[in-house]
């Protein structure tokens, strides 16, 4: 019996591009550099913001990232006042949480975002207290695709991973979840293809959340 779903946050349950991309692009602008675009800036997030402004700042030219240290506390300060930026739900989402709350299923969320702004960004769509357990980026619990994060929210929950679905949209949510023994569901309506999350073979890809009453429950 499924008593949890565990969600990634950007690119899964909320559209948080455009923030992304307009905070990563001020940064970019601060060093002399162009803009990023929202398709580049696709292939950029995933695996925290360390390595999403490597990623922008090889795009933008800094080949040798003599900026990027310079770079980290620049964007922390910026995505502090831009992280809800245009920020909103994919179609769909809050019919599905609805509907897992109505049964009984509790809630959580794992990101490689930063926790202050991962909590900002779900209390912020969804209210406090909508969720059971917000985690992001936390010193000492390493960052997705690293099965910590999940364990550290099945302990605090007190569910065993056979009772758990892990909802991803990029190729780290796949390793995550299914790293960490849970059944592992792929979304294909945020920053990545259908063609990636195949490869890692998760136990279901579904088009519409609610696909999930109909093909998981």
């Amino acid at each position: 019996m499924i008593r949890c779903c565990i969600f990634d946050l950007d690119g899964t349950l909320l559209n948080t591009l455009k923030a992304l991309t307009y905070t990563t692009s001020l940064v970019l602008e601060h060093f002399g550099y162009g803009p990023v675009d929202e398709e580049h800036m696709k292939q950029f997030v995933g695996d925290g913001y360390k390595m999403q402004l490597k990623r922008a700042l090889r795009f933008a030219g800094d080949e040798a990232l003599k900026y990027h240290e310079e770079s980290l506390p620049l964007y922390t300060e910026l995505f502090a006042k831009y992280c809800m930026y245009q920020v909103k739900p994919y179609e769909g989402i809050c019919g599905l949480l609805d509907g897992l709350k109505e049964r009984g299923i509790m809630l959580a969320v794992l990101s490689n975002k930063p926790h202050a702004r991962t909590v900002e960004n779900i209390e912020g769509i969804f209210g406090k207290g909508f969720f059971d357990f917000i985690a992001g980026e936390t010193p000492g619990v390493p960052k997705k695709p690293d099965p910590a994060g999940v364990i550290r929210i099945l302990e605090a929950l007190e569910v065993k991973p056979d009772e758990c679905l892990y909802f991803g949209d990029t190729n780290t949510d796949m390793r995550t979840g299914l790293g960490a023994g849970l059944v592992t569901v792929g979304v294909t309506w945020g920053f990545r293809g259908r063609e990636e999350l195949e490869a890692f073979h998760p136990q279901f890809i579904i088009d519409h959340p609610q696909e999930v009453f109909d093909r998981i429950l």
